[in-house]
């Protein structure tokens, strides 16, 4: 399996190099790109699903509503839809009847019903004499529209200092209205069909397709057009906002009532329904029955009725409490802020699931604060803040793991030299042996092993044959050194030197390099067996000593070397000299009262050794019978 590590060239990529990158592109992002946009909007989605799931439907807005049944029920007196407009006419004219304050339509009549205009004559009458309809209209994509001239004033038109005379807008306006039949008996006087009022019902969809805003007012060469909303609230002295458009401030739909109880309701001689079921309320009249596609996306649902929509502008307006929205470069300084903290809390070493659960904490805080804001009538764009940190999180976590994991690849590389390969990386794995950690003064016990009768093997072999034993003989010696848990300092010559304690905790030292100690010699008989009749010139020195060293890597920046030393080292080198003609292996009596009642010992007398005025006292050590 192939190792996962960093490039040579990401060696020295530190954390600001990381924070610095990404900060970049966070800056490019709120400067130009605005990518990460759809993260605000898709966040604050959520955000607002909840807050309008704790707020109270309207009190003041009632949908009259074109649902399934009203289709089904009215065929038998309207037929098909569309119906014809005097059902609307009717209806309207019962809904003033009982005191609406305002009736707003939300369904377009932009085409003149050739087939029924004693049906457009009566509804048009009705508009001419209701002050309080407010009927929809759309502004098309830019081309060739009629003259702007055409259109009243009370179709929510506002010239600005810019209007463009004699412009073409493509204005779909009530044509029931402004193109009244062509007999000119049936026409309308113009005075009449010009107090209609009209307001844009155009949808107005976010850079994802959801609807999240309404227009306060569109504009085409220099001309204002004002939504249906903004019309009604313009004339009911409602406040606007000051931008073109209002960030809609959701709560559950408003009461619906169905089209065909109202009107059939309207047909009675004695009506069934609350008489004041309707006064000073403001009237919406549209369409939620799937077949009439009206249906939107938005932040609630993805097939949200456009007349819910509509009705919640209106409510916006009429109690002026919609989501007033700052700049999204608000959330700018907070996603250098997280991208800050996460850099410097990798750099002082603090581990990756500690800061996750900082930022979870600081996600609560931030979480928190922008449910605050819609509490008090403001959408706070700090999403996309949020998942910048997460993002950048993770990119440091993953930089951390690889570097953490070269350094353990590198430990392993630099111990497998010292130590038995197979419990190297359980070692690193534990944190048990640190490449970084500076050299220290340790307890140990070390071994020296040296050759006898090596320069006469050396004269009566080829050099070849010479290298060929000793890499067997140290070989075997190696491997039972890794197996007694001890840690292989150098090769001197035909010398060898271990220690145990080091870099493995160990309290058990010295017990386990007595063992190894006499199973290096029990391994040398059986070499020497293997040598016939030039075994008898080859035999080893081994010398113990237990006592402080100093510990780790020492040596140069561009040679390093795991080494034990100090006055420990060099006399157990010294005991290792005294062996020839005393013993295999001597242990010092630190070693001995170090390693306890695990073996047996033969006093071998106290030596002189060189480098120590006081005489050291060795053993022999023995396998307890």
């Amino acid at each position: 399996m192939k190792r996962l590590s960093l490039p040579r060239s990401l060696q020295a990529f530190s954390w600001w190099h990381a924070l610095a990158a990404f900060a970049v592109l966070v800056l490019l992002d709120y400067g130009l790109l605005q990518a990460s946009a759809i993260v605000d909007q898709r966040g604050g989605d959520v955000l607002l699903r909840l807050h309008a799931q704790r707020r109270a439907p309207s009190s003041e807005v009632v949908v009259v509503d074109i649902d399934q049944r009203s289709l089904e029920e009215m065929n038998e007196v309207a037929g098909s839809w569309p119906w014809p407009r005097s059902v609307h006419g009717e209806l309207i004219e019962h809904l003033n009847r009982l005191g609406a304050k305002a009736i707003v339509s939300d369904i377009l009549t932009n085409e003149v019903d050739s087939f029924r205009l004693d049906s457009d004559r009566y509804y048009m009458g009705v508009l001419s004499q209701a002050s309080n309809v407010y009927l929809p209209q759309t502004l098309n994509e830019p081309g060739m529209g009629q003259p702007i001239e055409r259109f009243p004033r009370s179709f929510g038109i506002v010239p600005t200092p810019r209007a463009v005379a004699g412009a073409r807008i493509p204005l779909m306006v009530p044509a029931a209205a402004l193109q009244p039949p062509e007999s000119a008996e049936q026409a309308l006087p113009l005075p009449q069909w010009q107090r209609i009022k009209a307001g844009l019902i155009n949808f107005n969809e976010d850079s994802d397709q959801v609807g999240r805003h309404y227009h306060v007012y569109m504009e085409r060469l220099g001309w204002r057009f004002l939504s249906l909303p903004a019309k009604l609230a313009t004339d009911l002295g409602w406040p606007l906002p000051r931008g073109s458009e209002l960030l809609l401030n959701w709560r559950p739909a408003p009461p619906h009532v169905s089209y065909a109880d109202v009107y059939l309701d309207s047909q009675r001689e004695v009506s069934q329904r609350p008489h004041d079921e309707f006064r000073g309320k403001i009237v919406v009249i549209g369409a939620r029955a799937p077949g009439l596609q009206d249906l939107r996306v938005t932040p609630l649902s993805s097939l949200y009725p456009g007349v819910d929509i509509l009705a919640t502008a209106i409510d916006n307006l009429r109690q002026g409490d919609w989501l007033r929205e700052p700049p999204r470069q608000l959330g700018l300084p907070l996603a250098l802020l997280l991208l800050l903290g996460v850099a410097l809390a990798f750099s002082r070493g603090m581990t990756a699931t500690r800061i996750g659960y900082g930022l979870l904490g600081v996600n609560g805080l931030v979480l928190g604060l922008a449910w605050w804001g819609l509490q008090q009538g403001w959408w706070l764009p700090f999403y996309a803040p949020l998942v910048c940190g997460w993002v950048f999180y993770w990119l440091c976590a993953l930089l951390a793991y690889l570097k953490e994991r070269q350094q353990r690849e590198r430990a392993i590389g630099m111990f497998q030299r010292f130590l038995d390969p197979r419990v190297v990386g359980d070692l690193v794995a534990r944190g048990e042996i640190d490449t970084g950690a500076n050299a220290e003064s340790r307890e140990v016990t070390v071994l020296f092993s040296d050759i006898r009768g090596f320069t006469t093997l050396s004269e009566t072999r080829t050099p070849e044959a010479i290298v060929s034993l000793l890499n067997r003989y140290f070989s075997t010696q190696v491997e039972i050194i890794f197996r007694h848990g001890g840690t292989l300092d150098k090769f001197i010559g035909d010398a060898i030197m271990a220690f145990w304690g080091a870099p493995v905790n160990d309290p058990d030292h010295a017990r386990h390099a007595i063992l190894a100690a006499i199973e290096m010699s029990a391994a040398l008989d059986r070499f020497k067996a293997e040598l016939t009749e030039l075994g008898s010139e080859f035999d080893i020195g081994i010398g113990l000593n237990t006592g402080p060293a100093v510990v780790g890597f020492i040596g140069s920046n561009d040679r390093l070397d795991y080494t034990a030393i100090g006055d420990t080292v060099n006399l157990a080198s010294r005991i290792e000299g005294q062996t020839k003609g005393v013993a295999r292996v001597l242990v010092a009596e630190s070693t001995m009262q170090a390693a306890g009642e695990a073996f047996s010992y033969r006093d071998c007398g106290s030596h002189h050794v060189k480098g120590r005025e006081q005489e050291v006292r060795l053993y022999e050590p023995g396998i307890k019978q």
